[in-house]
Parts: C-alpha cells; structure tokens; sequence
C-alpha cells in the first residue's frame, strides 16, 4: 500500500470549509431541537439573531458557540438539556437584569 503523501497544507482550504459546514448544520439541528424560535417572545425570523443561555451557569461544560459545535452531535444535544434559546434582544435583556441586581 503506497504511503499518503497529502499534507494538511494542500488540503487546508477543504479541511476549513468542512468544518465550518459540519459546525453549520450542527447549529441548525440545536436551533431545531430547541423549538426553532425564542423562547420568551418567540422571534424566529433569523437564525443567525438566536442563541443558546444556560440555565445555571455553574452548570455548564461548554458553550454552545461557533466552537462548541464541533464537538458530537451526542455532547451537543446532552449540553442543550441545560439551556434555553433566546433572541439575541431577549438573551441581552436577561443577562443586564443578572448583572444590575
């Protein structure tokens, strides 16, 4: 069997959208698992505005950002058990709240 000779260097390009596509469809599927919209008001309009709170912070293993994606769909979905889905608005207003009490 001949030895591969590819280095990451030539497959740089490739690799880095793979991942970003892998880290893309990973997002989708929590945004799905989660219902799709915001939880407190309901906004649905741009996935891109949603995101991912922890109920307890203390609680949390990882976050469910860009990077947390590419972790298992397995790890991921076990991790979203411990959040809610907020708009962006709806997300800031919660956390500003925490932070002036």
């Amino acid at each position: 069997m001949a030895k591969d000779k590819r280095k990451y260097a030539g497959r740089r390009g490739y690799l880095i959208a793979a991942v970003k596509k892998r880290r893309q469809k990973i997002r989708r599927m929590a945004i799905a698992a989660k219902g799709g919209k915001c939880e407190k008001c309901g906004y649905e309009s741009c996935i891109e505005a949603l995101e991912f709170h922890h109920k307890a912070g203390s609680d949390k293993n990882f976050g469910l950002s860009e990077k947390g994606y590419a972790r298992s769909w397995k790890r991921v979905e076990k991790e979203l058990k411990k959040c809610i889905l907020l708009c962006a608005n709806c997300h800031r207003e919660l956390h500003a709240k925490s932070c002036s009490s």
